[in-house]
């Protein structure tokens, strides 16, 4: 997987969120639409379908993540292995600014 492409999916919290849980458990189980709550304050439905239709597919297209649609069950994918130290630095790092400092 080239560095653009690994840049490109890594650009998105809602992804990292889940490849970063998939670090430390493999399988989990991701809300469907059809059993997100109805529209609510925190915008679950609208996360739910984001992920079914955009997060997971994108993941899924570059192998990163196994899905089974129908249980919500996804996994590392084959691909995985390929992002996670990249992820692992953005995740350790996402808090330090230049030269060390944390942001103001």
């Amino acid at each position: 997987m080239m560095l653009d492409d690994q840049l490109t999916v890594l650009a998105n919290g809602h992804r990292r969120r889940l490849l970063l849980a998939l670090t430390e458990e493999s399988p989990q189980t991701i809300p469907t639409v059809a059993t997100a709550t109805v529209e609510t304050d925190d915008g679950d439905q609208e996360r739910a379908i984001a992920m079914h239709h955009m997060h997971l597919p994108q993941l899924e297209d570059h192998r990163l993540i196994d899905w089974e649609q129908e249980t919500g069950e996804v996994a590392k994918g084959p691909q995985f292995d390929a992002i996670e130290p990249l992820l692992t630095t953005l995740t350790e790092n996402h808090t330090v600014g230049p030269a060390g400092k944390p942001p103001d």
